[in-house]
């Protein structure tokens, strides 16, 4: 019986244990197909996001607007600064109320010459019509809406 495990341990002692070359480069080509699939598909998602991002930001300023015009009994201005990615509430006397940030990368646009809209304690306001949309232009666009009676909704669409 000494004699039979003899002759095994020589053969044991010559099988490679590790990894041919050829079957890393193999391994490594295969997650390289991989992440070439998923990259495309996670930097539209956070585009997109950060498109969904803004528009939250535009419609709570808008609402806030709103609402500081009929507790101030004054109109008040939203402006959209595209230089500094700003959102700033002003009341009729140019005093801020307040001002919300938004993605660098995120484009708010208008069919209209201004990006301005006046609230007026009426429960009034200008008709205007925001898209937002993304530098990369991979993303959904959304648009806000705000109609003459001050109500303010969101809806996906517009062209960027």
């Amino acid at each position: 019986m000494n004699a039979s495990l003899n002759t095994l341990l020589p053969k044991l002692r010559n099988v490679s244990s590790g990894f041919t070359l050829i079957e890393l480069m193999v391994t490594i080509a295969v997650l390289a197909i991989i992440a070439g699939i998923a990259v495309p598909n996670i930097s539209t998602q956070l585009a997109n996001q950060r498109v969904k991002s803004t528009a939250a930001t535009l419609a709570n300023a808008l609402k806030e607007a709103k609402v500081e015009s009929v507790i101030r009994r004054q109109p008040m201005e939203l402006s959209v600064d595209t230089d500094t990615h700003t959102l700033i509430i002003e009341s009729d006397n140019s005093v801020e109320i307040a001002s919300y940030g938004y993605s660098g990368n995120s484009n708010i646009k208008t069919d209209e010459s201004t990006t301005t809209v006046i609230f007026r304690p009426s429960k009034r306001a200008n008709e205007i019509t925001y898209t937002i949309c993304d530098d990369k232009n991979s993303s959904t666009a959304i648009q806000v809406f705000v109609n003459e009676v001050a109500s303010i909704s969101t809806a996906i669409g517009g062209t960027c």
